[in-house]
């Protein structure tokens, strides 16, 4: 995973970046015109959904997604509730990044693994207590828009040809629970990058320690590799900090409305062509567009401290998940 190379092609990627479009772009635009956008920038959230399973086919896809759904539904509520207690927060993300890490090696979910039930998680305790919008409200509004975007994976069962597959059973789609050793290590990694980001976080600023923990979780990522941990590492620090730069240029546009849906569904679009081909790439879009969501949602859209504060987050977070894979013998081991 060179920064001046892109990875071989996988095959096309444009049906999943044009789901995971619509499932970000919709339901910003659709609430805009109703009058409602608050509810909107919550139930794009629910778009993440769509990004678990890409490669299997659909008839398997219907039967995780409403697994991947619910558990991105859990980790909200769990962020609602702890909401309003700094400590219970932190404690919060450390909980839910085990429980999810162990979920999704255990199960052998794949890509991208436990990163989004953490940044769910920490995006509602954030919003939650930033806006006016009810706990009851959001936890329903990010429902809806898991929904919405099970719906939208779901399309492609209206050709025949599609539905001719013979489904498996969900015990061969998600094995398990069984752990080797890669999946050990992996786990190992993330209770302590999720320990180690908490204390930092505790003093470098309490409310961002998801951020910080949900940083170390991506660049770990699901391959149990030295090499790997140090290439995403770097990957994220660059891709970030390039990203914050692309947010600082997109904010002074100040978009809003059917523009800031179009503009998210656009960067949503361009991470799922190329982040499994360059990952420091699909950071320059995944930056701005969890900026400009979050920002949305807590109406602060535009603030460059917020910028600058995600720098360092991620700068501290993937530092301490590239770290990490020193805990790998020298020689590695192949991705799984």
């Amino acid at each position: 995973m060179s920064l001046f190379a892109f990875a071989p092609s996988r095959g096309p990627r444009w049906p999943l970046a044009t789901q995971a479009a619509l499932g970000i772009a919709a339901p910003i635009a659709v609430m805009t015109l109703l009058g409602q956008p608050s509810l909107g920038y919550v139930a794009a959230s629910g778009a993440f959904t769509v990004l678990f399973a890409g490669s299997a086919p659909v008839v398997d896809r219907a039967r995780i997604l409403p697994l991947v759904g619910a558990g991105l539904i859990v980790s909200a509520i769990l962020g609602v509730v702890a909401a309003s207690n700094a400590w219970l927060v932190s404690i919060g993300v450390v909980v839910v990044a085990i429980v999810s890490a162990a979920l999704s090696f255990g199960f052998r979910l794949g890509p991208p693994g436990p990163l989004f039930f953490v940044l769910v998680y920490g995006l509602s305790a954030h919003v939650s207590v930033s806006s006016s919008v009810s706990p009851l409200v959001y936890i329903c509004a990010l429902a809806a828009g898991c929904a919405f975007s099970y719906a939208i994976a779901l399309m492609p069962l209206m050709l025949p040809r599609t539905r001719a597959i013979a489904p498996r059973p969900l015990r061969e789609l998600l094995p398990g629970p069984s752990f080797d050793a890669d999946a050990r290590m992996l786990l190992l990694r993330v209770a302590i990058v999720s320990v180690l980001g908490v204390l930092l976080g505790l003093i470098i600023d309490p409310v961002r320690t998801y951020w910080i923990v949900g940083s170390a979780v991506a660049v770990i990522g699901v391959a149990a590799a030295r090499r790997a941990a140090f290439q995403r590492g770097l990957h994220r620090m660059l891709g970030t900090v390039v990203g914050a730069g692309l947010y600082a240029l997109l904010a002074l546009l100040h978009p809003a409305g059917l523009w800031l849906a179009l503009l998210l569904g656009a960067l949503q679009f361009a991470i799922e062509l190329v982040v499994v081909r360059h990952y420091a790439l699909a950071l320059v879009f995944i930056t701005p567009l969890v900026l400009l969501l979050t920002g949305a949602a807590t109406g602060d859209i535009g603030s460059l401290d917020v910028a600058l504060e995600r720098i360092v987050d991620t700068l501290v977070g993937a530092a301490l998940g590239a770290a990490s894979g020193l805990l790998h013998p020298r020689t590695g081991s192949s991705p799984r």
